[in-house]
């Protein structure tokens, strides 16, 4: 869309007389269409640019580091964080892209700054106190400037700010990484949800979208495993006790709903569903820990539940996609299903059959699924395009 100062220019010229409605939609249009144009390599130029910058004059500190005193080393500190920014504000007029990057460097040297000021002064107090410090800066960056790699920072620093302040108070115990697991699913997926249909302009939107892609998988296999991780490696140290475990479940599910709550409004009820889902794949047991058992029911129990389970949630993720016409969830829908079959193999028919068959087995499975899924993911982005156009 175009800026706010145009857009209420339009209206005045068109309630003045002075245009008709149809020349202030191609007006708008025409900005619309420049706006939403990249110049590629100006971007990637601005981008290693700011990466390179930031990275040489760091090795530069690094190397005499050691001959600074105490004193000039924290002033070096403060000086490149205002430095950066205060770049950034002489370009803020003549290059945005620059402004906007130099902006980011300036908040990521925040970062090192806090903790480097940290190891200057022999600082041994609460580590993610630092992250908190930094979060913080992130946060008021944001507010003041409004530009969306800050956002994105704080997205990022206030859940790692979060985590650190659960892993000191949950160390001692043995329990303290399932509600952990489970909550980074669920932000996970408020994450990738982050964008919905016709809202494909916000690149703040669009960075949540591909942390939460990435993020999945990892997070997703993480809490089928947590639960019983504790059990086998932890099962000698003391549980949480109930107070701090009500605290932790509570922020695990409500923080990262409330976050979808903010991002999709009254969309956000299908994320509580999924959170819901992410629940119950933590409770069941994971593939690669039981043991092989002859037992129907065991059986059913330790290997079925689980593949059935997993293939409703990216059946689940698919139909979500189509639903909000988003290709990516619908790919990533068919990639977790492809994942569940493919890991039952392994985990329960590969080992009971012979090498020569189970090769074969893999082989068919691989050429004829790959192939069904494959068309069966054409036709659904087919839907998706449709329905978006």
């Amino acid at each position: 869309m175009p800026s706010r100062d145009i857009e209420s220019a339009l209206k005045r010229w068109t309630q003045a007389g002075l245009i008709d409605p149809a020349l202030a939609d191609r007006l708008r249009e025409s900005e619309t269409s420049a706006e939403s144009s990249i110049n590629w390599p100006v971007l990637l130029a601005t981008i290693f640019g700011s990466v390179t910058l930031g990275a040489g004059i760091l090795l530069f500190v690094a190397a005499h580091w050691d001959e600074l005193s105490p004193g000039w080393r924290f002033a070096l500190v403060l000086a490149l964080v205002c430095l950066f920014h205060a770049a950034a504000g002489f370009f803020a007029d003549r290059s945005p892209r620059l402004n906007v990057a130099l902006h980011t460097v300036g908040t990521l040297t925040l970062g090192a700054g806090i903790f480097l000021t940290a190891q200057i002064f022999n600082l041994q107090e609460h580590w993610p106190g630092g992250i908190m410090l930094w979060a913080a800066g992130a946060v008021g960056a944001w507010a003041i400037l409004r530009q969306w790699p800050q956002a994105l920072l704080a997205a990022l620093l206030v859940p790692g700010w979060l985590i650190g302040e659960w892993i000191v108070a949950s160390e001692r115990h043995g329990n303290g990484d399932w509600p952990l697991a489970v909550g980074l699913a669920i932000l996970a997926i408020s994450y990738l949800t982050a964008v919905r249909l016709h809202d494909e302009s916000s690149y703040f939107r669009q960075s949540l979208k591909w942390i939460g892609a990435l993020a999945l998988f990892p997070s997703l296999m993480w809490a089928l495993d947590a639960r019983h991780e504790n059990y086998y490696y932890y099962f000698r140290q003391a549980h949480i006790p109930a107070h701090l475990a009500v605290i932790g479940w509570a922020g695990a599910i409500l923080l990262p709903l409330a976050v979808a709550a903010v991002l999709r409004k009254s969309a956000a009820w299908m994320n509580v569903v999924a959170a819901a889902w992410i629940f119950v794949l933590s409770l069941l047991p994971a593939p690669w820990r039981h043991a092989s058992t002859d037992s129907a029911g065991v059986f059913i129990l330790q290997s079925l539940g689980p593949l059935f389970w997993e293939v409703l949630g990216a059946i689940g993720l698919i139909a979500w996609g189509l639903k909000e016409g988003s290709k990516g969830r619908v790919n990533l829908g068919m990639a977790g299903f492809a994942l569940a079959v493919i890991s039952f193999y392994f985990s329960e028919l590969m080992d009971k059959l012979g090498r020569s068959t189970s090769l074969i087995g893999l082989g068919v499975l691989l050429l004829v699924g790959g192939w069904i899924l494959e068309r069966t993911r054409r036709r659904l982005i087919q839907r998706v395009q449709g329905a978006t156009a």
